[in-house]
């Protein structure tokens, strides 16, 4: 029994938009909301004249960018599952570089490892650091009349019972 049961590919395609478009819109329209209260000019009848307008203008092109963007992505993603003849994970990781050609694909390679260089260097040094205050004292900081000799003989200084 598969995970999930997929609709046919043209109305997967159709309802992928769909469901792109919406994302796009809600989240769209969050964002530009607050972007255009924030900058709108002082007083809150402005500020919500502003962002109103601002919503009404800009959220449909946002919405519609999303729907080709998923558009696309789902019709790549189907023209791989009809080359291929299964349903596996890296499908949609390919349809996704594919999605942004070539370009985009350079630079998401170049940012993905500068990001990716970041988070290890910064876990490298949390892991030196860290590793440093569980390390035992220096042994110039005991007392070498307390320490036993490393031959297994008697220490000096102490009598032989």
């Amino acid at each position: 029994m598969e995970e999930y049961a997929q609709e046919p590919c043209p109305w997967q395609i159709v309802d992928d938009c769909g469901g792109v478009f919406t994302v796009g819109v809600i989240g769209g329209g969050v964002f530009q909301a607050i972007k255009s209260f924030c900058n709108a000019p002082v007083g809150i009848r402005h500020q919500l004249r502003g962002s109103a307008n601002t919503v009404r203008i800009q959220v449909p092109q946002i919405g519609g960018s999303f729907a080709v963007l998923g558009g696309l992505f789902s019709t790549i993603d189907c023209g791989l599952v009809q080359l291929q003849g299964k349903e596996d994970p890296w499908k949609s990781i390919t349809s996704g570089v594919l999605m942004g050609g070539p370009l985009a694909m350079v630079a998401s390679v170049i940012m993905g490892d500068i990001l990716l260089a970041l988070i290890e260097s910064v876990g490298i040094l949390l892991t030196r650091y860290t590793a440093q205050q569980f390390q035992n004292p220096p042994s110039f900081l005991k007392d070498p009349s307390q320490l036993s000799p490393k031959d297994g003989t008697q220490a000096p200084g102490y009598p032989i019972y």
